[in-house]
């Protein structure tokens, strides 16, 4: 059994390479360039409007009509899916593996990625379908298939066949790992447990995990869209109220932290002693991360965007802005600055998950945090199980027929039991290696469809001035 896992390690690293190697990051790269310069930067021209619309939201009480949810409901069921494990998980992992300095590329990736979304949900919703029960569908695979000509459909079908793959790794066995972690984590601190019963309060968390998310799931997206619009906001504050009570105590250590972030862009054996020496490593652990997290070029946020009872196509995409920026330059950078101004012993060059960043809260507040990163993780993975049960059905639906849904969903609640009991330091990789196989039809299809976001947002212009 090991032969076998290790083969099947060998093959996803060499895979790995190739999808996180340069080409991938040129394309990652250069798609936000062409449509932040063709759109006019229009991430930094209409952020403003973004945090309006979005932030405004919050007060507003809309409803939603049949097969559709609100736009504020919409957001907070993308945000699900993004602020999760990439947020808590993947940010230490990126430090580990590639320095400091991979939080620099971070940013970059998610100041390119404002813009990436935007036109993400911009192209959803304006070539969205209705399905056989009246719900809006949309995402990817619909504005290739409805966007681009028919030599381009098997794109959307790639697309869709990645994304019911990726979905049980990135969207479910993974992000339960991470709360079985939390909450044994917080059990043993106050050994309430011993480290030898941890594996049988896993299984009983998997299984509960796995019938609330069947009940939820099953009862389509308007239940969906209602746990998100109430969980995602609670979550959010929670976590950045701890993690700027960690930077406010450890106020002292921001100036280095900051320095050492970019120096470490650019020189990272400066700051890790040599055992991250590349700047591309540094740079695509950064990269990777930060797509993980935001989505941005994955295209999945777009599928729930889709649902979204609303008729302007650009008005939506803002909220694609919002996103990137909530999760990746607020969210994943509080992580970044718990580990990294704390104090904690970060092993370089070596994995690190969940773990790491609950050792930064630790180290600040003391052992009756880990009730709260327990909460905070808890909600953050449990969102995002969510999300990409939708994702997931969606793709199933585009590929094969909506008959198949509702089996789809019974064997992907079940999933949390082998997130839950199983070790995924390989499915880890397997689930990064998806996320940039869903990504390349993505960007292929930006490219291509770059012109119609620029004539999207004319239009909406035009008809803002009437």
């Amino acid at each position: 059994m090991e032969d076998i896992l290790s083969f099947i390690e060998k093959i996803n690293d060499a895979v790995n390479g190739f999808v996180w190697g340069v080409p991938a990051m040129i394309c990652i790269i250069g798609v936000g360039i062409l449509l932040s310069v063709r759109s006019g930067f229009i991430q930094f021209r209409k952020f403003p409007a973004a945090i309006k619309a979005t932030i405004g939201k919050l007060f507003a009480k809309e409803s939603a009509g049949k097969g559709a949810i609100t736009p504020f409901q919409a957001v907070c069921t993308a945000l699900a899916a993004t602020v999760g494990t990439g947020n808590i998980a993947g940010v230490a992992g990126a430090i580990a593996l590639g320095g400091p300095g991979a939080v620099f590329w971070m940013w970059v990736s998610a100041l390119l990625g404002m813009c990436t979304k935007f036109a993400e949900v911009t192209l959803a919703v304006h070539f969205r379908e209705r399905n056989a029960h009246g719900d809006y569908v949309g995402g990817p695979m619909y504005y290739i298939k409805n966007g681009l000509s028919k030599r381009w459909r098997f794109l959307a079908v790639l697309y869709a066949v990645f994304g019911v793959i990726t979905v049980f790794g990135t969207g479910n066995a993974t992000q339960v790992n991470t709360i079985t972690t939390a909450i044994n984590t917080a059990l043993t601190s106050f050994n309430v447990i011993g480290a030898e019963r941890t594996g049988i309060v896993s299984l009983v968390i998997g299984i509960i995990i796995t019938i609330v998310v069947a009940l939820v799931l099953l009862g389509g997206i308007k239940r969906i869209g209602k746990v998100t619009e109430k969980l995602v906001p609670f979550m959010a504050v929670l976590y950045v109220v701890l993690g700027i009570g960690v930077i406010i105590i450890n106020i002292k250590h921001v100036p280095g932290v900051f320095a050492a972030i970019f120096e470490g862009a650019f020189n990272p054996k400066a700051v890790t002693g040599g055992i991250v020496g590349s700047m591309f490593i540094s740079m695509r652990r950064g990269v990777s991360r930060g797509i993980f997290s935001n989505e941005a070029g994955l295209g999945t946020g777009s599928i729930a965007h889709a649902t979204s009872d609303v008729k302007d196509p650009v008005e939506q995409g803002y909220f694609g802005i919002f996103e990137v920026f909530a999760d990746t330059i607020i969210i994943c950078t509080l992580t970044a600055l718990t580990i990294l101004c704390s104090g904690v012993a970060v092993n370089y060059g070596a994995a690190a998950g969940a773990e790491l960043t609950i050792s930064g809260f630790v180290a600040t507040y003391g052992n009756w945090i880990t009730i709260f990163t327990a909460i905070a993780m808890c909600c953050f993975a449990f969102s995002t199980i969510l999300s990409w049960g939708l994702y997931g059905a969606r793709c199933l639906e585009f590929v094969a027929s909506e008959k198949w849904i509702k089996p789809f969903m019974v064997v992907y609640s079940l999933m949390a039991i082998v997130g839950a009991t199983m070790d995924l330091g390989l499915l880890w990789g397997i689930a990064d290696t998806f996320n940039g196989l869903m990504a390349i039809p993505n960007l292929i299809a930006l490219f291509l469809l770059s012109g119609t976001v620029v004539k999207l947002i004319k239009q909406h212009n035009e008809a803002r001035l009437k």
